[in-house]
């Protein structure tokens, strides 16, 4: 069976990674490994990481680097290199993920083909009990989750329910921005290792995600859907730093204007 390498990228929220790696100790599957890639977070974080190892049913590695400004690009790929796994799920810390993560991102797994995944939002409110309890009750949340919806603590729910299989269905089309979240996606280790990991000069919030996707892209994969299966659910977080956004989507538009004309080195 196909070894998993779970990379999750963290800075300065234990709180969060904590309910993060409580979801990742009851997966349906157990061929998988995590490694944390922290961009320079405090000594809180590498306790909580320590102490969660002690006991997790499978080995955590974790990956720190020095807090000099956002370099989720280069600990990534530090990520990237270190993993055991043939195939990488690629997370962040401030996700909550189903019992059958991992086996569902497995079940579409294909070579020459890269996942997106999608996501359910939690509100401040919701996040904030759920983080003061330091607990993660999935099966209470699926029984709970349609009264939450309405409540408005998650933007929608079905996904949670409603599980659907492989398919031509999920193929884009074409290179689309739309869905391309950093927090949930996945592709095969040499695929990842032949683009060369993410952008390192990409640095602050970029859109790193989409440059990576774009470039396995541009090699020939086939870049499906995890939409209907491998949903996590996000905590709420004020918006970060976007100072960056303008000079990192011209950054991007040029690199795929290139590419796409063959200039591209």
């Amino acid at each position: 069976m196909t070894f998993v390498s779970v990379i999750i990228a963290t800075y300065n929220w234990p709180e969060a990674l904590h309910l993060c790696l409580e979801s990742l100790r009851n997966q349906t599957v157990n061929n998988y490994e995590i490694l944390i890639a922290d961009d320079g977070s405090k000594e809180k974080t590498r306790v909580l990481i320590d102490s969660h190892s002690q006991d997790f049913p499978v080995h955590i590695t974790h990956l720190w680097q020095e807090d000099i400004g956002c370099r989720k690009t280069l600990i990534g790929n530090k990520g990237i290199y270190a993993a055991k796994g043939d195939y990488l799920v690629f997370l962040d810390g401030d996700c909550v993920v189903q019992p059958d993560f991992i086996e569902n991102h497995l079940r579409l797994a294909k070579k020459g083909c890269v996942v997106t995944g999608g996501r359910i939002l939690l509100n401040q409110e919701f996040t904030q009990e759920i983080l003061s309890t330091k607990q993660f009750d999935f099966n209470h949340l699926k029984s709970w989750a349609f009264f939450y919806r309405l409540r408005g603590y998650l933007n929608k729910f079905l996904p949670l329910y409603i599980k659907l299989n492989d398919g031509l269905w999920r193929n884009y089309k074409k290179f689309v921005w739309r869905r391309i979240k950093g927090c949930n996606m996945a592709c095969w280790k040499a695929d990842a290792v032949r683009v060369n990991g993410f952008d390192e000069t990409i640095t602050g919030w970029g859109h790193e995600d989409a440059d990576f996707i774009f470039r396995l892209e541009n090699i020939g994969l086939q870049r499906k859907s995890g939409s209907w299966s491998t949903e996590v659910l996000h905590l709420f977080h004020k918006i970060r730093d976007q100072s960056n956004n303008s000079e990192s989507t011209k950054k991007l538009l040029d690199k795929i204007e290139l590419m796409r004309s063959g200039q591209y080195q």
